[in-house]
């Protein structure tokens, strides 16, 4: 006979589930408005090769770090 969980946990799951889809959509709509704003996409988007950079020096592929 499987286990019955208690009402707080169930809840903790639903409300962990609830959180998660909340942070998706913050996601995507901050991702649709750096998208619409030419200067934010530029900012990002040289932050991210800089970060790749960084991550091929951790990783070996630029020499050492």
């Amino acid at each position: 006979m499987a286990k019955r969980k208690s009402r707080v946990q169930g809840l903790g799951v639903v409300s962990d589930k609830k959180w998660q889809v909340e942070s998706d959509l913050r996601t995507l709509t901050d991702a649709c408005a750096i998208r619409k704003d030419p200067a934010r996409l530029k900012a990002a988007r040289e932050l991210a090769k800089e970060k790749v950079g960084e991550m091929a020096m951790v990783a070996g592929d630029k020499g050492e770090y």
